[in-house]
């Protein structure tokens, strides 16, 4: 690889030693840990490989292969553990990965409500995503469902972060100005999302 680019977005720059480095490995290898719930930015260095993607520091399609290659892995892993290891070894090592019995309650009731569809769509829920296979797994999903949808979420996951990232680093002069801009716009956002799903579960209560 080359010299890192002197221009990359702050969100970036912390990431950037590793890929600079690592390349390749280093995105397949944090997703992948990322996905059987080891709190590591896997979702941020797929952000950031593909803005060097874009920048020409490394093949998007590449970097998208070894990014689903890895979420999927992740979460098979994810699934292994919950299955063969169940309910009782989450209980007592869960902590370790920020997944507290009182949390794994609420994600499994929820993975429980939705079915197998809610493989998909975490992925792209920050929490869900990282216990997608260990909830999964405990709740004694059939494997070929589980692997099915898994990997229909992790291409889905991948193509719209690598999407975002490469057109960040092939308009990388414009995202820089209008930086500040985008970000408190996503903030907002998400903030958004959060405050309509906190007022539909009190309108639920009420009901």
């Amino acid at each position: 690889m080359h010299q890192v680019p002197a221009n990359l977005p702050s969100f970036v720059t912390a990431l950037a030693p590793a890929i600079h480095h690592y390349g390749y490995l280093a995105v397949g290898g944090l997703i992948l840990l990322e996905n059987f719930g080891v709190p590591v930015p896997g979702e941020t260095i797929l952000i950031a490989a593909a803005v060097y993607a874009g920048v020409g520091q490394l093949n998007i399609f590449l970097a998208a292969l070894v990014a689903v290659a890895g979420a999927v892995l992740g979460d098979n892993i994810g699934f292994a553990i919950g299955e063969f290891g169940g309910r009782r070894l989450l209980d007592r090592f869960g902590g370790y990965v920020r997944l507290t019995p009182k949390r794994l309650d609420k994600t499994e009731a929820f993975f429980n409500r939705n079915g197998a569809k809610v493989v998909i769509v975490a992925r792209f829920i920050e929490g869900l995503r990282q216990f997608n296979g260990l909830i999964s797994g405990i709740s004694e999903m059939k494997w070929p469902k589980f692997l099915t949808f898994n990997t229909i979420g992790a291409v889905l996951w991948v193509a719209v972060w690598s999407t975002v990232g490469y057109f960040a680093g092939t308009h990388i002069d414009q995202f820089r100005k209008y930086e500040l801009y985008i970000t408190i716009v996503t903030v907002i956002f998400v903030i958004g999302i959060i405050g309509l799903h906190i007022y539909k579960r009190r309108s639920n209560r009420e009901v």
